[in-house]
C-alpha cells in the first residue's frame, strides 16, 4: 500500500504503556459487546472463542478509562493506523453524505496489554474490537504481528482490513443495525441469535471492502498483492478455520463471525462494487 504521506486522522488516542486499574477482563473481538451478548444468550463453548481471549469475569463495571495523548503517533505502525483511519473517515463521510446523512467519526484507541472501555476492561489477547458504548475502536498494534505469525496473513492491506472491519461495526452502530440485532437476539432462539451475529460480522467485512474499493479509487494506493493479502486475512480468521486449528470439530451452530469462505466472499463483494447497498447480509442466503 502506498500509504506514506497520506492524511493522518487526529482521532487517535495513544494509551500504550498506560496501566489499567482493576476491573473485569472481558472477551471481545470484532465487537466486544456483541460477543458478550451472544455468549450470554447461547452459552457458547469457550473453545469456539479462540479468536478472542480466554476468561470472562465482570463487564460494564470496570474503571473509567484514562485518557492518552491525542493525535497521530510518531512511530511508523502508529502512523499507518492513523492514515488508515483517516481514509475511512474520508470514505464514510462521502458515503453518508450521498445518503443525506452526517458521518460521526470514531476514535481509535491504541493500547498495550489491557484497556478500559465503556464495554468493560479487556486484555490485548481479545484482539481489535469496537465498543458501541463509547463509539471507539480499540487496537493493540502487536496484533498486526500476531496476524502475520499466527494467522499467516502479512501485508499492509491485511492490517488495514482489520481496522476497516472494526470501523464497519461503527457504521452499523450509526445506522442502528447493531442495536436492532442485539434486541432481536433476545427474542430469538440460540440458533437464530447465532445467525444474526454471523450476518452482522459478515456485513462489517463487506463494509471493509466498500472502504477498500472507494479509497483505492480516490488514492490509487493499492499495489499488486494487496487485495490478496486482505482476502488471506479474512480467510485466516474464519470460524471454521479457527476451530480446525484448535483441534476441534467444525460446528457451524457455534460460529460468531462466519466461515472463511463467507468472510472472503463478503469482503470481495464490497471490494468489487464499493456500494454499501450491496452489503445486505441479512437479506442474502449463505
Amino acid at each position: 500500500m502506498k500509504w506514506r504521506g497520506q492524511r493522518e486522522s487526529d482521532e487517535v488516542e495513544d494509551r500504550r504503556g498506560m496501566r489499567v486499574g482493576r476491573g473485569g477482563i472481558a472477551l471481545g473481538g470484532g465487537g466486544l459487546l456483541l460477543i458478550l451478548l451472544f455468549s450470554a444468550l447461547t452459552g457458547t463453548d469457550p473453545t469456539q472463542m479462540i479468536q478472542i481471549a480466554e476468561g470472562v469475569s465482570q463487564v460494564g463495571s470496570g474503571p473509567a478509562a484514562e485518557s492518552g495523548p491525542m493525535g497521530a503517533p510518531a512511530d511508523e505502525t502508529g502512523k499507518f493506523a492513523a492514515v488508515v483511519l483517516g481514509s475511512t473517515e474520508d470514505v464514510w463521510n462521502e458515503v453518508f453524505a450521498e445518503r443525506g446523512q452526517q458521518y460521526q467519526r470514531p476514535r481509535l484507541v491504541l493500547f498495550s496489554d489491557a484497556v478500559s472501555s465503556a464495554c468493560g476492561t479487556a486484555q490485548s489477547a481479545v484482539g481489535p474490537f469496537y465498543c458501541p458504548g463509547d463509539s471507539q475502536v480499540y487496537l493493540d498494534l502487536s496484533f498486526f504481528h500476531e496476524l502475520e505469525r499466527r494467522f499467516g496473513a502479512p501485508g499492509d492491506f491485511a492490517r488495514a482490513y482489520v481496522i476497516a472491519h472494526e470501523v464497519g461495526h461503527h457504521v452499523q452502530n450509526l445506522l442502528g443495525l447493531s442495536e436492532r440485532v442485539a434486541k432481536a437476539q433476545q427474542r430469538f432462539s440460540r440458533e437464530q441469535a447465532n445467525e444474526l451475529s454471523v450476518r452482522l460480522e459478515l456485513q462489517a467485512d463487506c463494509f471493509a471492502g466498500v472502504w477498500g474499493e472507494r479509497a483505492n479509487r480516490e488514492r490509487a494506493w493499492l499495489e499488486p498483492g494487496d487485495v490478496e493479502a486482505g482476502l488471506a486475512a479474512a480467510a485466516a480468521i474464519g470460524d471454521d478455520t479457527l476451530q480446525q486449528k484448535a483441534g476441534g470439530a467444525v460446528q457451524p451452530e457455534s460460529w460468531t463471525h462466519g466461515s472463511s469462505e463467507m468472510r472472503v466472499r463478503w469482503l470481495k463483494t464490497g471490494l468489487r462494487s464499493g456500494r454499501m447497498e450491496d452489503c445486505d447480509t441479512f437479506g442474502s442466503e449463505f
